[in-house]
């Protein structure tokens, strides 16, 4: 699907508040209401919009503290691969996982209440889960850009 002008303001429009109506999504794009929907539709259809959220502020349900890991398997099997990202896919804590290049293999986002909380998370989950060699925590201290907005 190749995205014209009006998808890409609509994209926009949605990722800045996808609960709006399609009224109003309509008035901001000089379009129908019928006509909005229908590109909703088509952008869902063809996998461009793969879902709505809820964006959750992290400290007001005490889950403030945020690290990222790196990690580093004993091996780069097949094998130790899918096991590591089956079950780093269970840990509740891990927001973010991404299969890296450079010196670890993988990078987590991980969202915990506090140190306290994050040790627990490692010595008792993470470090648990077998073929990890090696892991190498960083710790945010403040938060200058966050947003899941894609830019079109």
């Amino acid at each position: 699907m190749i995205l014209d002008e009006m998808d890409k303001q609509l994209l926009l429009l949605l990722q800045e508040d996808s609960k709006q109506t399609n009224k109003a999504l309509s008035n901001a794009l000089g379009l129908s209401v019928t006509a909005v929907y229908e590109r909703i539709r088509k952008l869902e259809n063809n996998g461009i919009i793969t879902g709505y959220v809820a964006l959750v502020e992290k400290k007001k349900v005490d889950k403030s503290f945020v690290a990222f890991c790196h990690v580093k398997l004993v091996q780069h099997s097949q094998d130790y691969v899918v096991r590591f990202e089956k079950e780093v896919r269970k840990l509740d804590e891990v927001l973010e996982c991404y299969h890296i290049s450079g010196d670890y293999d993988y990078l987590l986002k991980v969202l915990v209440k506090d140190m306290a909380a994050f040790r627990e998370f490692m010595v008792n989950k993470l470090t648990n889960i077998d073929h990890i060699g090696s892991t190498h925590s960083m710790f945010v201290i403040n938060e200058v850009k966050h947003t899941t907005a894609i830019s079109l």
